[in-house]
């Protein structure tokens, strides 16, 4: 490998972005890992990353379409707090106006579980899925799409 000019790319050590220890409910696994969609705006997956940037570590929160796979509604700040899933799920309802009875996925963490967020889905008619505790697969497509933005987009630079 020295000789052919080949290093390793290392992976970044990992960072916990899911507090699950919280006093609201949880909502029960609706999507049940049901990854393929027929239609747009039937289910969505919505989940929080972070990554280095050129201003520092910075939080991502996404919502994503099944259907298409495609990002319908993101933020990014400086601190993990509700308010940034809340911007991202905005971003979403008001890009899409999705119909009542879209199936919105998410982990168990508080800012999903958060009263704040729960009542703005409620209020649009979204029904609220969440993964089983300490269970990634549950959300993998969201899970997946970090790890391409990651590997593809910041970790190479």
């Amino acid at each position: 490998m020295r000789e052919a000019g080949l290093k390793v790319k290392r992976r970044k050590a990992f960072r916990q972005t899911t507090q699950s220890r919280h006093r609201y409910p949880v909502a029960e696994n609706v999507l049940d890992r049901q990854f393929e969609v027929g239609v747009p705006d039937r289910a969505w997956v919505a989940d929080i990353t972070y990554m280095w940037t050129d201003e520092g570590w910075m939080y991502l929160a996404v919502v994503l379409d099944l259907f298409s796979r495609r990002v319908v509604g993101w933020a990014l700040g400086e601190r993990l707090v509700t308010q940034l899933a809340l911007d991202a799920l905005t971003m979403a309802l008001w890009r899409r106006q999705p119909s009542p009875g879209l199936l919105h996925h998410s982990d168990r963490g508080v800012q999903y579980a958060s009263n704040d967020y729960q009542h703005l889905l409620k209020e649009h008619g979204l029904i609220a899925s969440m993964s089983r505790k300490g269970n990634c697969w549950d959300n993998a497509v969201a899970e997946r799409f970090f790890g391409s933005l990651k590997s593809e987009c910041t970790e190479r630079r």
